[in-house]
């Protein structure tokens, strides 16, 4: 059954052989991160190099954006939220009061890393990042990239890692990777106040009333693409759904990253990889994370493995999919015709 976890606790994988050079020393871990991705769809990861784990002080640089103020802040925005700005996908998307997920944060993309190549004209799926000033932020955008960089590397070798498990060659995935879509994202999830939980449906974002306070700030959902890599702050509140139903921690295991696997995956896998459920539990503390969502080149061809038949689903391009998901979620809806329409902008300015 798709969209749930193993009943019990979360597994902890030892990931430390994957960067080595030695290929006896991958089949544990390649067997212990293929039950995970099999079984419960979710698994913290450790041994992992020392730019992929961000410790406390790491991460409180990651997140010094927060701190910026409203008007650098604004500047920032998606237009969505900010009409006087340009970019549609990358960027800022602030609160949203009286929805069910509440978060702010930014999306950035592999321009951070890479520079400005792999942007695109006309497709806001490759849009430049917006970025503060570096006189705002000194040191953050090296930053940024590296970590970027760091992701894209425990990425990689996990993907081989499943492809081995798969019984395909360890590249097998590699090529719709390069030049992908991928998003770093950082998120900031804030207490709510009384007076926006009275404005709720009770029964919706308070849960489990035993468990006294606790709310949601992230409404149940899977992951759309193929990967997440997960660094969370010491506060709890991440939560996989079990096969029986049950919600079960994600803990925030300093040292560690939570990886989760997405609907394409699971789709490309034939199910054999899972997509899981998962929300965000509040209470009263400021709750941080930054999720890296490993995504396909836009004109990858998603299509059936070697393995299966092949008429098993039908072939599509990954930047269509990806457009026609996201804008499913609170943060991108309404953009549905933005993508249309900067394709067109350029043939009609004249020449």
């Amino acid at each position: 059954m798709a969209g749930t976890a193993h009943s019990g606790t979360i597994p902890v994988v030892d990931v430390t052989a994957l960067f080595g050079a030695e290929p006896a020393a991958w089949q544990r871990p390649d067997q212990a991160l293929g039950a995970a991705a099999r079984d419960s769809g979710f698994a913290c990861i450790r041994g992992l190099p020392d730019a992929a784990v961000p410790g406390p002080r790491e991460r409180a640089r990651l997140l010094a954006i927060f701190a910026l103020d409203e008007r650098e802040k604004r500047r920032l925005y998606r237009r969505k939220f900010a009409p006087e700005n340009r970019n549609v996908y990358r960027g800022w998307f602030p609160l949203q009061p009286g929805n069910l997920t509440a978060k702010e944060g930014i999306d950035l993309g592999g321009d951070v890393a890479h520079g400005r190549t792999l942007c695109r004209p006309g497709d806001p799926l490759r849009e430049p990042t917006p970025l503060p000033e570096e006189a705002l932020l000194p040191g953050w955008r090296a930053l940024i990239a590296d970590y970027y960089r760091a992701m894209e590397r425990v990425a990689e070798a996990l993907m081989s890692s499943l492809a081995r498990g798969l019984g395909l060659r360890a590249d097998y995935f590699h090529e719709s990777f390069r030049g992908g879509l991928s998003t770093l994202r950082l998120i900031r999830y804030p207490p709510r106040t009384a007076a926006e939980l009275a404005t709720l449906a009770a029964p919706e974002v308070w849960v489990e009333p035993a468990r006294e306070g606790r709310y949601l700030v992230g409404a149940p959902h899977t992951d759309s693409g193929f990967m997440t890599l997960l660094a969370q702050d010491g506060v709890a509140g991440l939560e996989a759904r079990a096969r029986d139903g049950r919600w079960i921690d994600v803990p925030p295991i300093e040292g560690t990253l939570v990886v989760n696997f997405g609907q394409v995956l699971e789709q490309w896998t034939a199910g054999r990889i899972r997509a899981t459920e998962h929300r965000v539990l509040g209470s009263g503390l400021v709750r941080h994370a930054i999720p890296f969502f490993l995504e396909a080149r836009a004109e990858a061809t998603i299509a059936p493995l070697p393995l299966d038949a092949p008429d098993s689903f039908a072939p599509f391009a990954y930047g269509e999919f990806l457009w026609k998901r996201m804008t499913s979620f609170i943060e991108f809806r309404g953009l549905e015709n933005e993508r249309a329409a900067a394709a067109e902008a350029p043939r009609a300015r004249p020449s």
